[in-house]
C-alpha cells in the first residue's frame, strides 16, 4: 500500500527524477509548450510552478533557489524576463496540461503542458468570447415595429455594423416605376 506516499516516482531514482524534472522544466520555459506523457506533465506542473511563483520577485536569492534546481542559465533569464512579466499578476494556476491521444509505440497517455499566459489560440477564444457576452441581447420585434437601429453582427476579429431599415408599403408596383425615378439616382462608383 502507499499510504502516505505522495510522491510519484516515475521509475526512476530520485536523482534521475531530479534531472529528468530539472530538463523538462527548461524545456517548458524555452518552448512554453512540451508535449510528454501524462504522469510527467502532472509531475512536472507540481515542480515548476512553485518556481515560477519565485519568479515574480526578482531578487538574488530566488535567482539563486530557482537555479538551484534548473542550473540552466538561459532558462534563469528568460524565466525572470518574459515570463515573470507574464504572470506577475496570476495568483497562481500558470501551467494547462490538455490530454492527446494515447501513442502509438506503447499506448502511454500523452499530454501538453503549456504555460497559459503564453497561448495565444485560446487567448483569442477567451477575449471573443467575453466581447460576445458582454452585448446586450435585444428581442426580436415584428416587421412593422421595426425602426431604423444599427445591428451589430460580431465576429472574432471585427465588428460590422450594418442598419435595418423597416420596409413601407408602396401604392404603386415595382414594374410601373417612371424613368424619370432611375434617371434621379446618382450612379455609384465602383
Amino acid at each position: 500500500m502507499r499510504h502516505g506516499d505522495k510522491i510519484k516516482n516515475l521509475g526512476r531514482t530520485a536523482s534521475h527524477r531530479a534531472a529528468l524534472l530539472s530538463n523538462l522544466t527548461c524545456q517548458l520555459i524555452e518552448h512554453k509548450r512540451i508535449i510528454t506523457t501524462l504522469a510527467k506533465a502532472k509531475s512536472l506542473r507540481v515542480y515548476a510552478e512553485p518556481l515560477i511563483t519565485r519568479c515574480k520577485e526578482d531578487n538574488m536569492n530566488n535567482r539563486r533557489v530557482v537555479f538551484s534546481y534548473l542550473q540552466e542559465k538561459e532558462a534563469i533569464k528568460e524565466l525572470f524576463g518574459v515570463i515573470s512579466d507574464k504572470v506577475a499578476d496570476r495568483p497562481g494556476g500558470y501551467t494547462r496540461i490538455i490530454k492527446l491521444p494515447r501513442r502509438a509505440g506503447d499506448a502511454a497517455d500523452m499530454a501538453m503542458i503549456e504555460l497559459v499566459d503564453f497561448n495565444t489560440i485560446y487567448g483569442k477564444e477567451i477575449d471573443a468570447a467575453g466581447a460576445a457576452a458582454k452585448k446586450t441581447r435585444r428581442s426580436r420585434r415584428s416587421g412593422a415595429a421595426k425602426k431604423t437601429e444599427p445591428s451589430t453582427t460580431a465576429t472574432a476579429t471585427e465588428i460590422i455594423e450594418e442598419p435595418i431599415v423597416a420596409e413601407e408599403p408602396t401604392d404603386t408596383p415595382i414594374a410601373e416605376t417612371t424613368t424619370e425615378e432611375t434617371n434621379n439616382e446618382e450612379p455609384t462608383a465602383l
